[in-house]
C-alpha cells in the first residue's frame, strides 16, 4: 500500500483545499446592501458532491448529525430505548442479535454434581475395591458407594451419592489386586481431598440467576451458555429492515463503461457493508432519474430505514430533496460538515421509517454510511457503541477550512498511515484501508492521533456476517 506523503500542489489532498478556497469565494457578500449571488449549479462529475455554499451554514458537525443520527429513534413513538420490537428467535437465529430479555437460569448449572475429570470416584481414604461397572455422562445414576469403594467415571458424568473426591486418571494406579492406590507426588499415600475435582450442583449458577443483561450481543459463546441454561429460544432485538434505492440514469450493471455510462459501483458495495451493520436488506432497486419513480419508491417501501444513493445536492435530477418536501417528511440532519460526503440527509419519513440520503460519489457514500447509517442503524438494533479509538497518523494530512475529513487509513504497527485515491469518487485508497480516520477541520500534522472508524471486515471481530 502507498503510504499519503502530504506535499504542496500533489493530488487530491490539494483538490479540497482548492475546492475550499472556491467555496469561501462564493460566500455571500455580508456587507450592507450587497446581494446574494445565485447559488452554483451542480452535476454529477467526480468532484462535483458539493450541495453549494449557500446551504453550507444549515450543515451539521460531523460529530453533532453523529449524535443526531444515534438519537434518532429515541424520540417519538418508539419510546426511550429507540430499539425494534423484541421477537423470539430460535438459538440459531440469534447469533449478531442483541437480547432483548435478561438471560437467566432456567436451571442449576451444573444440575448435579459432576466429574470434572476422568479418573475415579471414591469413597473415604484409600486404597479402594474398585467396582466392575464404571460410570459414563448421560447415564442414569448409580448406587452410592460405601467407604473404602472406587467406581471408574468420566468427565460430566454423575457423581454416586457419598462419593469423597474424584481420583484423576493420572494420579491413580490399580494392582494386581483390583485395589486402586494414589500415585500422585504431591499428595500423601491413599488420601484425597474432599471435594476433588467434583463440579458441585449450582456451581456456576443457581436457577434464576442473571446470567446475561439486556443488551448483551448474541456470540457464539453467548449462544453456549443458553442452551446450557435450558434456553431453546431468545428474546432479541431484531435486525432492522433495510430498502436500498440506487439512483440514476448513468449506471451500468455489468460490462465497460461508455458513451457517458459508468458502472454502479454502490449496488455491490452497500448491501453487504449494511448487513455488516446489522441490518437485513430486503430490497437492492435500481431507480432512474424520475421524481415520480423515487416518490413511488419511498411511499411503498415498509423498511425501517430506506437508503438512496445520490440525488441529494441541488441539481436538475436531485429529487431527494422534493420528494421528501412531498411526502412531508421531518428532515433531521440536511448536509454535515465533512469531506467528502458533505450532502448527506437523514429523515424520518414515516413514524417508523426512516430515510438515509448517501451522496453518489462512492468514498462520499462511504463517509454517509459510518456518518448517519451506522449510529442509526445501531439504536434500532440495540447494538453497543464500538469504543473510540485513537492512533498518531504517520504522515500529515491536509485540511479543509471548516470540515471534518474522513480520510482512509491502513494500520501499520502503532501508526496509521494515510492512504493516496481519497477523492469523493475513488474506492482505490478505501478498498486497501483498516480504517477511516477523522481529520479535524485544518487538518493533522505527523504524529497527531485521530480517531479511527474501523471498517468491518478489518477490525478483527465484529460478530456480523457479510452473506
Amino acid at each position: 500500500m502507498t503510504a499519503h506523503a502530504t506535499r504542496a500542489g500533489e493530488d487530491a489532498d490539494d483538490l479540497y483545499v482548492e475546492e475550499a478556497l472556491a467555496l469561501v469565494k462564493e460566500l455571500p457578500d455580508r456587507t450592507p446592501g450587497a446581494r446574494t449571488p445565485a447559488p452554483p449549479s451542480h452535476d454529477r462529475s467526480p468532484e462535483g458532491e458539493c450541495p453549494g455554499a449557500h446551504r453550507h451554514h444549515h450543515a451539521a458537525a460531523w460529530i453533532e448529525a453523529r449524535s443526531l443520527a444515534e438519537r434518532a429513534p429515541r424520540h417519538g413513538t418508539r419510546g426511550r430505548a429507540g430499539y425494534l420490537a423484541p421477537v423470539s428467535v430460535p438459538l440459531a437465529s440469534a447469533l449478531g442479535l442483541t437480547l432483548a430479555a435478561p438471560l437467566t437460569a432456567l436451571t442449576d448449572l451444573p444440575s448435579f454434581d459432576t466429574s470434572a475429570m476422568d479418573g475415579w470416584a471414591v469413597s473415604g481414604p484409600g486404597p479402594w475395591a474398585v467396582r466392575d461397572e464404571g460410570v459414563l455422562a448421560g447415564h442414569t445414576a448409580h448406587p452410592p458407594l460405601t467407604d473404602g469403594e472406587a467406581v471408574r467415571i468420566a468427565t460430566g458424568a454423575r457423581i454416586p451419592p457419598d462419593t469423597t473426591a474424584v481420583l484423576r486418571s493420572e494420579h491413580g494406579r490399580v494392582d494386581d489386586k483390583g485395589r486402586l492406590h494414589v500415585t500422585a507426588a504431591t499428595r500423601p499415600p491413599h488420601t484425597v481431598t474432599h471435594g476433588q475435582d467434583i463440579r458441585p450442583r449450582g456451581q456456576e449458577c443457581r436457577s434464576g440467576d442473571q446470567l446475561l443483561p439486556v443488551g448483551t450481543p448474541v456470540s457464539p459463546p453467548v449462544l453456549g451458555m443458553a442452551a446450557a441454561a435450558g434456553y431453546d429460544t431468545l428474546s432479541v432485538v431484531p435486525r432492522p429492515r433495510a430498502d436500498v434505492f440506487v439512483l440514476g440514469d448513468e449506471l451500468l450493471v455489468e460490462g465497460l463503461p461508455h458513451d457517458g455510462l459508468i458502472r454502479d459501483a454502490l449496488g455491490p458495495l452497500l448491501p453487504p457493508w449494511l448487513r455488516a451493520l446489522g441490518a437485513e436488506v430486503t430490497t437492492v432497486r435500481r431507480v432512474g432519474d424520475d421524481e415520480r419513480a423515487l416518490y413511488e419508491a419511498i411511499t411503498t417501501s415498509d423498511a425501517d430505514v430506506v437508503v438512496t444513493t445520490g440525488g441529494t445536492a441541488a441539481g436538475p435530477v436531485d429529487h431527494v430533496h422534493p420528494t421528501l418536501r412531498r411526502i412531508d417528511a421531518e428532515l433531521l440532519v440536511d448536509g454535515v460538515k465533512v469531506r467528502p460526503g458533505h450532502p448527506m440527509l437523514l429523515a424520518r419519513t414515516k413514524e417508523r421509517q426512516y430515510l438515509v440520503g448517501l451522496p453518489g460519489n462512492p468514498l462520499a457514500a462511504v463517509s454517509g454510511l459510518l456518518t448517519l447509517a451506522e449510529p442509526l442503524l445501531r439504536t434500532l438494533a440495540a447494538r453497543p457503541a464500538p469504543e473510540p479509538h485513537t492512533l498518531p497518523l504517520r504522515d500529515a494530512v491536509s485540511g479543509h477550512p471548516y470540515d471534518t475529513r474522513l480520510i482512509p487509513v491502513a494500520v501499520r504497527g502503532d501508526r496509521a498511515v494515510p492512504l493516496l485515491y481519497n477523492g469523493p469518487a475513488m474506492l482505490r485508497g478505501i478498498a486497501a484501508a483498516d480504517a477511516l480516520a477523522v481529520v479535524p477541520p485544518g487538518g493533522a500534522r505527523p504524529g497527531q492521533e485521530a480517531e479511527l472508524l474501523d471498517l468491518p471486515w478489518a477490525s478483527g471481530g465484529m460478530g456480523v456476517c457479510f452473506t
